[in-house]
């Protein structure tokens, strides 16, 4: 009996450790390398923390999804199985379909309008991000950008919606495989470090992807023409597990929410800024095709009813979505 009871003692101070260590240390998933941008934002938002609290709080980050990949990331920090980490929006779309408003083709005007949408205390940021805290358990802390989708291709580039039909594309969530099937296309659901074999295979026809990644992944060489429809939005997001920041002292909260405003605007500038010199960059390695009015008039036109389907599927919670967005525009 003594022996259980020690047992039991044993597995009871195992099972809340993690917890007691909380206040202390922050135990960070990262997909990337920490020399990506969403790597080094992590970086600058763990010497910002650890600087305001004179080191009572550790950031600790484990960059190249040594402790977890991208789809799990959402599970295990919403089960305290890691404190804090970050993953591809879409990542949330099994609890939260809504989340997936992001990716509806041309439902976000421009860059500005993005940022209008995705700013801390907007519509869209108040309906997604407590849908995400009920749903999963994870706060979010900030939204990481990404950039913005093109399209990929070889020989002829990608210019007319007509271009897509009868071609294979690869995608990278729901949305963007009912964008393709919409255009007459069959999507191909492919994550983005499979990409390069599959283009040089020929597995695909098409490409979707950020623009970014075609020189961090040297897509350049094996698909020589790049499509800037610049059509949805790709973002990531830092979560934090709720019991974990809800243990927090009012003092660390409040470090940590004034870190994560800071990260947050100062990634979203750098990001679209990389995003405008890799294009120029790859201009010497590709065709880069920049759409007109007309063409883009013409794929908003030919993507329309893809919002339809989304409000369909994701309810009400899908629909204040795309309000919000839409509204972001008019603000």
């Amino acid at each position: 009996m003594k022996h259980w009871i020690a047992a039991a003692a044993t597995a009871a101070l195992v099972s809340v450790a993690p917890v007691a260590s909380f206040a202390e240390t922050i135990r960070v998933t990262l997909q990337l390398p920490e020399t990506h941008s969403l790597g080094k934002n992590w970086q600058d938002f763990a010497s910002i923390v650890e600087e305001k609290s004179d080191g009572a709080l550790e950031i600790q980050l484990f960059p190249s999804a040594q402790l977890f990949k991208d789809k799990e990331v959402p599970g295990a920090v919403g089960s305290g199985a890691v404190e804090a980490g970050s993953a591809f929006i879409g990542r949330f779309a099994g609890s939260v379909p809504a989340v997936d408003v992001v990716s509806i083709p041309f439902i976000f005007a421009d860059e500005a309008h993005i940022r209008a949408a995705v700013a801390p205390g907007s519509d869209m940021r108040a309906t997604l991000d407590a849908a995400i805290l009920k749903e999963t358990n994870n706060r979010i802390l900030w939204w990481q950008a990404f950039g913005r989708n093109v399209y990929l291709t070889n020989g002829d580039a990608i210019v007319e919606p007509a271009d897509i039909a009868d071609k294979k594309v690869r995608t990278y969530g729901k949305v963007h495989g009912w964008t393709v099937q919409e255009l007459g296309g069959a999507p191909t659901l492919m994550s983005g470090s499979k990409q390069f074999l599959a283009y040089q295979q020929g597995a695909v026809d098409v490409g979707m992807t950020g623009a970014s990644a075609v020189k961090s992944r040297k897509l350049f060489e094996v698909m020589d023409q790049m499509t800037l429809t610049f059509d949805s939005a790709i973002e990531f997001v830092a979560v934090i597990n709720n019991d974990v920041y809800e243990g927090l002292s009012v003092e660390h909260k409040a470090i940590i929410d004034a870190a994560a405003a800071e990260v947050e605007q100062k990634l979203r500038d750098q990001i679209y800024a990389e995003e405008a010199a890799t294009v120029d960059e790859m201009k010497a390695n590709m065709t880069v095709t920049e759409l007109s009015d007309d063409q883009r008039a013409a794929w908003v036109a030919a993507t329309a009813s893809v919002v339809d389907r989304f409000v369909e599927e994701t309810g009400e919670t899908g629909a204040a979505a795309v309000a919000a967005v839409k509204g972001a525009m008019t603000n």
